[in-house]
């Protein structure tokens, strides 16, 4: 079973994959990152998808919750190259050219979690922040193709999954959709604890 510490006295089974929704500034990001730090405590792989900073903010940000030196956490930015930034691709950093290159996230995804299973880690964490920036990009359809391959893969690595959605951005439809591809639903308010709903 994988924890939801710090934010929530809840488990779930491995392969679960769970959306954040809430509008933004709400703190989706910090609960996502604070459960993945709670599992790289626990010496499991942790992996961030980005679509919003690039790869070393997120790492400057990751360090504060806790010392990942030579721990398995890794980022998948895909905000860095599209602003044409300079990136080397390191064992910790893989890049897609942009979050509309989502055969390149899945691929990068891929690379990590099988360089970790070869480290003979069984048990990861994988966050993406956030499916608005993909559905800026790319159409509902092709997103949620996307998201239907990635949380596949999370589920067959028996992973857990945390992906954040700006509610407030996206019409009920859209929502509505999406959340079809979810096992449990977090519910983040501004002035308000955060509700969980699990299977």
């Amino acid at each position: 079973m994988y924890e939801l510490t710090p934010h929530f006295d809840a488990e779930v089974e491995p392969g679960t994959n769970i959306l954040l929704t809430g509008p933004p500034l709400s703190g989706k990001r910090s609960i996502m990152m604070d459960t993945l730090a709670a599992g790289t405590d626990r010496d499991e792989g942790a992996i961030v998808v980005t679509t919003k900073d690039g790869a070393d903010r997120v790492l400057r940000d990751y360090e504060k919750r806790t010392p990942y030196e030579g721990k398995p956490v890794a980022v998948v930015d895909c905000v860095t190259r599209q602003q044409g930034g300079d990136a080397r691709e390191s064992d910790r950093i893989k890049y897609a050219s942009s979050p509309v290159d989502m055969t390149g996230i899945g691929i990068k995804l891929s690379e990590f979690l099988q360089a970790f299973g070869d480290r003979g880690i069984e048990r990861n964490r994988v966050m993406v922040h956030s499916l608005s920036t993909l559905l800026m990009y790319a159409d509902l359809q092709t997103v949620f193709r996307f998201l239907h391959v990635f949380t596949g893969r999370v589920q067959s690595v028996d992973g857990l999954g945390l992906f954040s959605i700006d509610s407030t951005a996206h019409e009920d439809q859209a929502m509505n959709t999406l959340k079809q591809l979810f096992d449990g639903i977090v519910t983040v308010h501004e002035d308000a604890e955060p509700e969980i709903r699990l299977p």
